[in-house]
């Protein structure tokens, strides 16, 4: 089994600079393809004890319930995050999210504190490579950092205080940690900056891929490695259904605590692999308590995030994160809807109306036709005519009647669906 060679990082927090985000994966991408991808797992019997490191033997099953059991409370490190999903480049698509609060850049005003909102920099993890400085020590004190060339983004927890500095822009937004000022209660992280790090480390990624157990996957321990300077178990995760997009994820395991070190999603159409997360240097030891001090350079422009978010509410006129407003939202869609199970699982958005331009209607459109034409495959069956809009793992089928089929699923799977439902 090949070696995984550790990859020497320049360490160390550096406030005159700044760091970014993560989440990413929460981020939307990665995270959902790897809840998609991995909904189900089938304990394949398999060891692991050849290959270099030398490790003794386990079976896939002990090796999950070790990835389970994994607590780590206290970690830095650095960890490199490659995606390549194959989506269209779209400009300026970082800076439509918005503050702690979701919403709107803080102060709800394009610039004011927009560019070291966190949500703004969830989609520059959809693509291309990036390094991330992590460390955390418990819940109420995590740290962030996404390393650039030219500047750094970071966002750090340290008790009721959150901090997201952009050096870029030196621009600083301060909130106030949730909780904060009750008694009794726990500091919990914001929005963007989960407990214990979660998000788009290979250890949140690997229990996304593992959560549930079925018989549509194959779980093996493929060999050992050695990743970040640390001993590991390589286990493999591969589908059995065919339709599924997904080839394999392989996932490095720390053969002393249990933490995944390493998460690698190959698409079966086979190249480089889709999503590649992995520490290149990690320590379990307590971080140093100035890892999580932050002060604003001199000359920074600070805002408010508290009042810049309530701000933003009052002027979108409600919380679109509320409960009412996710009703409204499925109600305009049609209603949102999974059909069938595991890595072929399908959502499904049903259409109240004419959908994308067809016909007549490119004809009319011109522009809009061709547009539609460049970055989707027309598509005909017994449902009727639509496009399917392709990347290298999530494949989406619209209707020209307005409804979507959306998943990890290859075109033909799609259309089944759509043929299915009429």
């Amino acid at each position: 089994m090949p070696r995984n060679e550790p990859t020497q990082v320049t360490d160390g927090w550096d406030e005159g600079r700044s760091p970014r985000r993560r989440k990413a994966v929460r981020y939307g991408v990665p995270v959902a393809v790897a809840g998609v991808a991995a909904a189900t797992i089938g304990l394949v019997p398999a060891f692991a004890g050849s290959g270099s490191p030398d490790l003794p033997k386990i079976s896939a099953q002990d090796l999950i319930a070790k990835v389970a059991k994994s607590d780590v409370q206290q970690l830095s490190g650095t960890v490199q995050v490659t995606t390549d999903l194959g989506l269209p480049s779209l400009p300026g698509a970082g800076g439509a999210a918005g503050g702690f609060g979701g919403g709107q850049a803080p102060g709800g005003k394009s610039g004011e504190g927009a560019s070291a909102a966190p949500q703004n920099k969830l989609m520059e993890l959809a693509s291309g490579a990036h390094t991330l400085r992590v460390a955390a020590d418990g819940p109420e004190k995590q740290r962030v950092s996404i390393v650039d060339k030219a500047a750094e983004y970071s966002l750090v927890h340290n008790g009721n205080e959150v901090w997201a500095y952009d050096s870029g822009s030196n621009t600083a937004v301060h909130s106030t940690a949730p909780d904060a000022g009750r008694h009794g209660k726990q500091h919990r992280a914001p929005e963007g900056l989960p407990k214990d790090l979660k998000g788009a480390t290979p250890q949140d990624l690997a229990k996304q891929a593992l959560k549930a157990a079925g018989d549509t996957t194959s779980v093996t321990v493929d060999g050992t490695a050695t990743v970040a300077g640390r001993d590991a178990y390589q286990l493999l995760i591969k589908p059995k259904q065919a339709a599924s997009t997904v080839g394999s994820i392989r996932v490095a395991v720390d053969a002393s605590n249990g933490v995944p070190l390493k998460f690698t999603l190959t698409p079966k159409s086979g190249g480089a692999a889709a999503i590649d997360v992995g520490y290149t240097n990690v320590d379990f030891a307590k971080p140093a308590a100035s890892t999580f001090s932050f002060t604003p350079p001199k000359g920074a422009k600070v805002v408010d995030g508290d009042k810049a978010g309530a701000k933003a509410q009052r002027e979108h006129g409600k919380n679109l994160r509320s409960h009412q407003g996710a009703k409204d939202f499925k109600k305009d869609m049609g209603g949102l809807n999974v059909i069938g199970k595991g890595w072929t699982s399908i959502a499904t958005i049903k259409g109240t109306g004419p959908g994308l331009p067809s016909g007549k209607e490119q004809s009319a459109g011109g522009d809009a036709g061709k547009f539609l034409d460049s970055i989707g495959e027309k598509v005909h069956s017994s449902f009727g005519s639509g496009r399917v809009f392709s990347t290298r793992l999530v494949n989406a089928l619209v209707t020209d009647k307005g409804t979507v089929y959306v998943g990890a699923v290859d075109k033909q799977a799609l259309i089944d669906a759509a043929n299915a439902a009429k």
